[in-house]
């Protein structure tokens, strides 16, 4: 009974401690300095259109802030507008449960100078109001800092992906040839057997 009640006893404390060391967004600084091509309010092409993408550390922060960081993961995120009654797109404090960025772009040794990158908007990306974020990550892939292309309350340099509908100008063209064949079949039949009419008469 004793070895149960430790044991129970036990299991709490380290979901305790696991608890007590998950990363939230609230306690990274904004160290990284994040900047994209698209301008506040440009509409993309899913699977066309691309964003140019420079991050590097910010310089104000003390020397030594960027000891810990050994890799950056970027990744494009919702804008609160586009998590509206959508759960599965929440902003939730602690990382390991927050839904607002679920596309990455890339992620590549952190360097503090500039680091470009070009990234061709993905096929399946939905259509939504974006920003992008990038991590900072130590060693152990545990995210460290941050920087993002919007405010603090992402409502600034917003951009738009308008996504893949499945159609193609090339099965639209095929369409109407279809449709205009089957109209004209068919008053070619009407006016055929309105003839026939006539000379059996």
């Amino acid at each position: 009974m004793a070895t149960n009640a430790c044991l129970v006893v036990s299991l709490w404390i380290s979901c305790l401690l696991a608890t007590s060391h998950a990363t939230t967004f609230s306690s990274l600084q904004r160290t990284i300095v994040l900047t994209a091509s698209p301008q506040a309010g440009q509409v993309l092409k899913a699977g066309e259109d691309n964003i140019t993408l420079t991050w590097s550390l910010n310089t104000t922060f003390p020397s030594g802030t960027d000891s810990t960081y050994k890799d950056v993961t970027v990744e494009l995120c919702y804008a609160p507008i586009s998590q509206k009654d959508r759960g599965w797109r929440k902003t939730v404090d602690e990382l390991a449960k927050d839904k607002t960025c679920q596309h990455n772009i890339v992620k590549k040794p952190y360097t503090s100078s500039n680091t470009t990158f070009t990234w061709t908007v993905r096929k399946d990306v939905p259509g939504a109001t974006y920003f992008v974020r990038a991590y900072a990550l130590d060693s152990a892939g545990k995210e460290v800092a941050f920087g993002q292309t919007t405010d603090a309350h992402k409502t600034t340099n917003l951009f738009e992906v308008e996504a893949i509908t499945g159609r193609h100008v090339s099965l639209d063209i095929a369409s109407a040839c279809f449709s205009a064949f089957s109209i004209l079949s068919l008053l070619g039949f009407f006016f055929m057997d309105k003839r026939k009419g006539k000379s059996s008469k």
